[in-house]
């Protein structure tokens, strides 16, 4: 992953000039981004990630880095408490993902997992799709053709999901997220390729977009695998999902079998 001395973050230094805060990501450290946790960001490296075992459907996943300090406040920081000036270098974050999940091969549709319509009333704004916004812009300033499609809806309300285990968050989440016909239909006459390589739909030339799930945190996998198998449903099958970062996940220990005698 390049040095994130980007456009983004040197705008970002200036206007911290301007306006100076408390580093998001120490708590300490001069302006919304410190240096420290700048060079933090830069030294990450995205590859493959997330749970183990997958959910069924979770496409593949990679993400920009790990679920640790500075990369959890700052999410936090720009979902909870609108620190809007995050976007800008942790959607270069998901724009690293996204390209080492396809490869640096291009041109791809980012799909936001979308926030429920309470959490955006409640936060003032759609984290996910800013984020997805701020990648897109990043993968074409280096050159990869990239746009955001907002297409998944909440079809029903869902219990919160702290707390729950990854078997109750697939439960609560199953069936939850749908494309809407006319959403799905305009996808597929822009003529993107599905998850095993072969364009959806059909009449007019494919092009060679691909679709790619992304959200800023994965857990337990869930609700990429639900908004997968929404996409799928509608014809549209990802080739791959990316995330910010993700929550290291490991299968339970199995227990020792006791000997006989």
């Amino acid at each position: 992953m390049p040095a994130l001395s980007t456009p983004a973050l040197d705008r970002l230094g200036l206007l911290d000039l301007l306006l100076p805060a408390v580093c998001a990501g120490c708590r300490g450290g001069p302006g919304l981004l410190c240096p420290g946790c700048r060079g933090a960001l830069a030294a990450a490296r995205p590859g493959p990630a997330g749970p183990r075992p997958a959910p069924p459907g979770l496409p593949p996943l990679h993400a920009a880095g790990p679920y640790a300090e500075p990369l959890r406040s700052l999410l936090i920081a720009h979902k909870e408490r609108g620190a809007l000036r995050l976007a800008g270098p942790l959607g270069g974050l998901l724009a690293e993902a996204v390209r080492s999940a396809v490869d640096g091969a291009g041109p791809v549709l980012l799909v936001p997992v979308p926030s429920t319509r309470g959490s955006v009333r409640a936060r003032g704004h759609d984290p996910m799709l800013r984020l997805a916004r701020a990648a897109a812009h990043a993968l074409r300033r280096t050159g990869l053709r990239a746009g955001v499609a907002p297409v998944l809806r909440q079809t029903r309300r869902v219990a919160d999901q702290a707390g729950l285990d990854a078997d109750a968050r697939r439960r609560n989440l199953a069936g939850a997220l749908a494309v809407p016909a006319r959403s799905a239909r305009r996808l597929r006459a822009a003529g993107p390729t599905g998850g095993a390589g072969g364009p959806v739909g059909a009449g007019r030339p494919a092009q060679s977009h691909r679709l790619v799930l992304v959200d800023d945190l994965v857990t337990t996998g869930a609700s990429l695998a639900e908004a997968a198998r929404a996409l799928a449903a509608a014809g549209l099958a990802p080739c791959a999902a990316a995330t910010v970062a993700a929550v290291a996940r490991r299968p339970a220990a199995t227990p020792a079998r006791r000997q006989p005698g």
